[in-house]
């Protein structure tokens, strides 16, 4: 035990001459965590509650541009735009407005709309009760075949503006154009039924939708920008500690350190023991400063607070076995690795790699369904699919057992891989 004790304390000395290594260590992940979880935020927020400047270019200055410019006023988080420097836009200004990337989306109404949907309401609505000798047959309505053409509505997009942001504006501006369009056939029906009052139908909603996150139990956290990014990061911050970890290693063999240490009456054992020992405890360290960030820090700068409340125990056995899965994969690195130019790369490249398919930098949902098939082999997938089960659905330790087995089946095997390679290596 005590030679342990005194590995461990060599490791922590190794640590704090290098200054550079524990910046990565602490001051990086702290960094990344409130970067990154600001910015989404801030993406969250211009989605959803931010105001977004339409231009609107009516062309037609009939009913139905009265209307959409009425539907846009009211709706939530919009502001309607029809005039810059107390000029009006005209259609081909607004295409240069959103093309130099001044404005993100513009309509143009065209001409005539109005007069054609009126037109085409009004011939079918009277065919219709014709047919149920509701009103005499128009002899001056256009007959049966008439045919009209779509009137198109211009949206105009920023380049810039990504293809899912396109397709919701689309689908929502369908959506208020298809209202407009009921809103006026109805009003039709019932002036051609000489009806003397409104009857109602469309007033208030018949169906709605409310949104409920599915979790166990009733006190279930819901799921934002912060619940996200913090075990993300704190997964990501934790396997960065495999840069220093195989820098050490690298330089104990390049010192000859590591022949006296094998020379003297010290187990193998006991070397690895003490690494995986400090190397441990500066994981929770990791993981209890960005818990204190998200808790304390966040509310500071107008993000939501983070409280693990009574998860927090099973949250500290994800972060320790998390932890040494990240110190197996360092101590293989370090074993192979022949200089420190090969080991710092190689491990800072590779724990990128192995973030973005685990789910760190994009969650694994919205992947192709091949790279969601190759992140299930990343320990960062294993590692945030445990938080997420605790955090996000109230999971138990039953629930994340699978993915700790997983952990800890890749801290053996890495362990064992570096063992193996540096018995063979000694031997030949």
């Amino acid at each position: 035990m005590r030679k342990l004790i005194v590995s461990a304390y060599k490791e922590v000395l190794l640590l704090l001459r290098d200054w550079g290594g524990l910046a990565i260590l602490f001051f990086m992940p702290s960094v990344l965590i409130i970067t990154i979880t600001l910015i989404q935020e801030s993406t969250f927020k211009a989605v959803g509650e931010s105001t977004l400047p339409i231009i609107l270019v009516d062309q037609d200055a009939g009913e139905i541009g009265q209307l959409v410019a009425k539907n846009l006023a009211e709706a939530p988080h919009v502001q309607l735009v029809t005039e810059v420097d107390g000029q009006p836009i005209d259609a081909e200004r607004a295409r240069e407005l959103v093309s130099d990337g001044e404005y993100q989306i513009a309509l143009v109404i065209p001409k005539g709309i109005s007069s054609e949907l009126n037109e085409k309401v009004n011939h079918n609505v009277n065919q219709i009760l014709g047919e149920f000798a509701v009103t005499e047959p128009d002899s001056s309505a256009q007959p049966k075949e008439k045919t009209w053409k779509a009137k198109e509505i211009n949206i105009y997009f920023d380049p810039a503006a990504g293809h899912t942001f396109r397709n919701s504006v689309k689908n929502n501006i369908e959506r208020m154009l298809s209202k407009v369009e009921v809103q006026k056939i109805y009003e039709v029906f019932v002036n051609e039924m000489g009806l003397n009052e409104d009857p109602g139908l469309l007033n208030g909603e018949i169906i709605t939708f409310k949104e409920t996150i599915a979790q166990k139990g009733n006190d279930g956290i819901i799921p934002n920008a912060v619940q996200h990014n913090v075990p993300a990061w704190i997964l990501f911050g934790i396997f960065f500690i495999v840069v220093p970890l195989g820098i050490n290693l690298v330089k104990e063999k390049n010192l000859g350190t590591y022949i006296r240490l094998r020379t003297s009456p010290v187990s193998y054992a006991i070397i690895l023991g003490g690494k995986i020992i400090t190397y441990t405890v500066i994981c929770l360290i990791q993981f209890m400063l960005m818990l204190l960030i998200a808790k304390y820090i966040f509310p500071l700068i107008g993000l939501i607070e983070f409280d693990p409340g009574t998860q927090l125990p099973l949250m500290v056995l994800i972060a320790f076995v998390s932890g040494l899965a990240a110190i197996g994969l360092g101590i293989l690195i370090g074993t192979i690795a022949e200089t420190q130019e090969q080991s710092a790369p190689f491990g800072a490249i590779f724990v990128i790699i192995l973030a973005a398919l685990g789910g760190v930098w994009v969650p694994t949902f919205i992947m192709p369904e091949l790279m969601q098939k190759v992140s299930a082999f990343s320990p960062m997938n294993w590692g945030i699919s445990a938080f997420y089960d605790v955090i996000l659905r109230n999971g138990t330790a039953i629930d994340i057992a699978q993915p700790l087995a997983y952990l800890l089946a890749f801290f053996a095997a890495t362990l064992l891989a570096a063992i193996y390679y540096d018995k063979r290596n000694r031997t030949t």
